[in-house]
């Protein structure tokens, strides 16, 4: 590729490519370093994307498609993913390409520009570095897209639950992390003796499919996590949220809308709203734990008690007792002079005049507060009275 040498002749060049003939643009695109398997270099257990680029900067990834061609990769556009290792070759395309705003991609300014400055400036890259283009959101094909997807959850340039992830368990592999360098299982075992003799056997600190979401993101500045264990590649996390050690977990999929206090845990496809609490060993369900496959939303400044139970959505302002289950069937009384102070919240509710109700026919309904009857043991739910707040020096 020559080298361009106005931004002028960069945005004709853009055009020029976007008229190729089948050309698509990408719904996301990102360079990866990968970590390989120590028995089979060919097997990718990881992929580090230092830049994900989802449903945007479409003039880069036409930049990077042209730079593959000229660099002798073939591209199917009607796939719905393509993936590949890059070379040398393809860093100069890019560079001359790019040439125009080389001395510009500084900061924040031009990233997928640095990253191609940086790959210039290595040695040996065609080992180590792969690229990944989706051309639809379809289920993943590959360890590269799997991550490009997760990195998009978790960075919150994909909204929770708005990414097709069908399959990523049985793409990935299953891994000891020894900080975030992944070991093939089969490779330890086969080398324990040996390692284990001449000290070199490595403190593994997890064996799962997915790394941790800190070992691949930097979050926001006033967002806490005190366990690195407590939440999984894929999860979401809203500037404010912090994520207390014991009982809290947010696994992938899942996560906070906004400022939020977790104790407990947010299960995969879960999301909890700003101002609210997932209090010491709370629980919510995921699609997978008894939900029937109905995701499950908490609204805002809504508090789940202790080591309770949350298996319906919640609106806003609710509150759960501590130690209760909230479940889709569960048998929920209400008074009348209540239920029509729960009716007043919910002026678009279409609820029914009776007094026992299941849980599923509360679900989504703003300032309700259940509990239990202590004289009756009976499932009770009231008009709340009590405002959630959060403590805003914690968050």
């Amino acid at each position: 590729m020559e080298t361009v040498k106005t931004k002028e002749e960069f945005a004709s060049l853009i055009e020029e490519i976007k008229a190729i003939d089948g050309y698509r643009e990408p719904v996301a695109f990102g360079i990866a370093r990968v970590d390989r398997g120590q028995k089979s270099a060919d097997k990718v257990l990881q992929a580090n994307y230092a830049i994900v680029n989802w449903k945007e900067n479409y003039g880069s990834a036409a930049i990077f498609i042209k730079a593959l061609l000229d660099a002798n990769k073939s591209i199917d556009f009607s796939q719905s993913e393509f993936v590949a290792t890059i070379n040398d070759k393809f860093v100069q395309n890019a560079m001359n390409a790019f040439a125009p705003y080389l001395a510009e991609a500084v900061g924040e300014a031009h990233k997928n520009v640095q990253v191609i400055k940086t790959l210039s400036e290595m040695e040996d890259i065609g080992k180590d570095f792969k690229i990944a283009i989706l051309f639809e959101d379809d289920a993943p094909k590959s360890v590269e897209s799997v991550y490009l997807k997760l990195y998009a959850l978790s960075l919150g340039k994909a909204p929770l639950r708005g990414v097709n992830l069908n399959g990523a368990f049985g793409i990935l592999s299953n891994v000891a992390w020894v900080g975030n360098k992944p070991y093939e299982l089969e490779y330890l075992r086969e080398n324990e003796i040996a390692m284990k003799l001449n000290g070199t056997f490595p403190n593994i600190d997890s064996v799962d499919k997915f790394p941790r979401y800190l070992q691949h993101i930097i979050p926001a500045g006033n967002t806490r996590i005190l366990d690195s264990s407590k939440v999984r590649m894929g999860a979401q996390l809203a500037a404010g949220t912090t994520v207390m050690p014991g009982a809290s977990y947010i696994n992938f999929n899942a996560g906070t809308l906004g400022a939020v206090m977790v104790e407990g845990r947010i299960s995969s496809s879960a999301i909890v709203g700003s101002g609210s609490d997932v209090g010491g060993g709370a629980s919510i369900l995921g699609v997978l734990s008894g939900t029937d496959g109905n995701p499950i939303s908490i609204g805002e400044n809504t508090l789940l008690g202790a080591n309770s139970v949350t298996g319906i959505p919640l609106g806003d302002g609710c509150i759960v007792d501590a130690g209760i289950a909230v479940l889709a069937g569960t048998k929920i009384k209400i008074d009348a002079n209540e239920l029509e102070k729960i009716k007043q919240a919910n002026p678009e509710a279409n609820i029914e005049d009776k007094e026992i109700f299941k849980g599923a026919e509360l679900q989504g309904l703003n300032g309700i507060h259940y509990r239990i009857d202590s004289t009756t043991g009976q499932m009770v739910a009231r008009r709340s009275t009590r405002e959630v707040k959060l403590n805003e020096e914690l968050h």
